[in-house]
């Protein structure tokens, strides 16, 4: 019988010639070498590293999986009631910065609500044998009102003062995303408790909702801090006019009311592209590629990339490279592994992993000599 020993610190060692190293990939740096991780997964959405060197890996359906540094998975106990729906279910992780010594995750999911379902985000901790999520708490749910299975949102990313930025879709209410009353369409700033910051920009504003950092979203699936500690967001537009934002307190990203896209139908989206008080986006893709997960590089392993963005898409099937002082797509790293690829990150020994939906596998890039 053939027996796949996976290793998440050093290379993938395989016993079976079927599975293991790809061919690879042509890119601006040379051949870079593909290895499968993890396989065998049903929807994975997110992923995320432990100090230890294990992982833990988020799927769709409501499940969390642990796969240990030495290559055993586990599936984690302890999660809330997760509402399944289109495109909701359990969807992002991160691990927070204090793990080493709190052991603390944020997750997060699609919660059951009066009417409809909604984005939520918990805090909860890693028992010591990765089995099991204790002292779970729900810190934040966005207001209820909407229905239907689409546009969550739901990346989340921990600031460097340990506060929390949260993406949240419009949720198919296009209205919703300019009303600050209503989370739908934005981007949210909550304390590791869930409450709203004290430096948020709608406090003082009557009728808002106070955890709102930006609002005119459509849908963002990728969020991150840059090198300086800037916050960017990737978001997916209608009939072309996905975006690429720099993401500003207090900002309008302008859905519905302008977009570089239209309407599935072809109609005319709003009042046209540009509009006094709206952002404009740094990069737009028309056609739309479907973006989902969004890593800035160090350049660990490749230096030229160093500041780069890279960005899945679940439409085009292959990696995003963005670069320059206002980034812009040059690159298309493509191959038989990049199916619908709804997450990317940057691996603690500096390769480039990403979930690739269809295949069901996490892999990761290193250098290929």
């Amino acid at each position: 019988m053939c027996r796949v020993i996976y290793s998440i610190t050093l290379f993938l060692f395989t016993l079976c010639p079927s599975i293991g190293v790809s061919d690879g990939l042509a890119t601006s740096q040379g051949k870079v070498v593909v290895t499968p991780v993890v396989e065998r997964l049903k929807g994975p959405w997110s992923f995320a590293f432990l100090p230890d060197g294990g992982l833990l890996i988020s799927e769709k359906r409501g499940k969390l999986l642990h796969v240990t540094a030495s290559g055993e998975r586990r599936t984690v106990k302890g999660l809330p009631a997760i509402h399944v729906q289109g495109q909701g279910g359990l969807l992002d992780v991160i691990v927070a910065s204090d793990f080493a010594h709190s052991r603390r995750l944020f997750l997060t999911y699609v919660t059951k609500q009066k009417g409809g379902a909604g984005t939520a985000v918990m805090r909860a901790r890693l028992s010591g044998n990765g089995t099991r999520l204790i002292d779970t708490k729900k810190i934040f749910e966005m207001a209820a009102g909407s229905s239907g299975g689409r546009h969550f949102g739901s990346r989340i990313v921990q600031a460097r003062d340990g506060s929390l930025y949260v993406t949240i879709g419009e949720r198919g209410d296009r209205p919703a995303a300019q009303n600050l009353a209503r989370h739908e369409g934005s981007v949210v700033h909550i304390s590791s408790d869930g409450g709203a910051l004290s430096g948020n920009p709608f406090l003082s504003t009557k009728g808002a909702q106070k955890e709102i950092w930006s609002f005119g979203h459509r849908n963002p699936q990728g969020l991150a801090l840059d090198l300086a500690g800037q916050l960017w967001a990737v978001e997916h537009g209608a009939k072309g006019g996905d975006e690429l934002n720099l993401i500003l307190k207090g900002a309008n990203y302008g859905w519905p009311v302008i977009s570089y896209g239209t309407h599935y139908s072809g109609a005319k989206i709003g009042e046209g592209t540009s509009q006094s008080g709206m952002q404009q986006p740094t990069y737009y893709w028309d056609p739309s590629i479907a973006p989902s997960g969004l890593m800035i590089y160090s350049g660990k392993l490749w230096p030229q990339w160093k500041g780069d963005f890279f960005v899945g898409s679940l439409k085009f099937d292959y990696i995003s490279r963005l670069s320059g002082p206002r980034p812009t797509e040059v690159e298309k790293l493509q191959g038989r592994d990049t199916k619908r690829v709804r997450d990317v990150r940057e691996g603690p020994n500096g390769g480039i992993w990403f979930l690739s939906e269809d295949k069901g596998t996490l892999y990761r890039m290193t250098p290929g000599g």
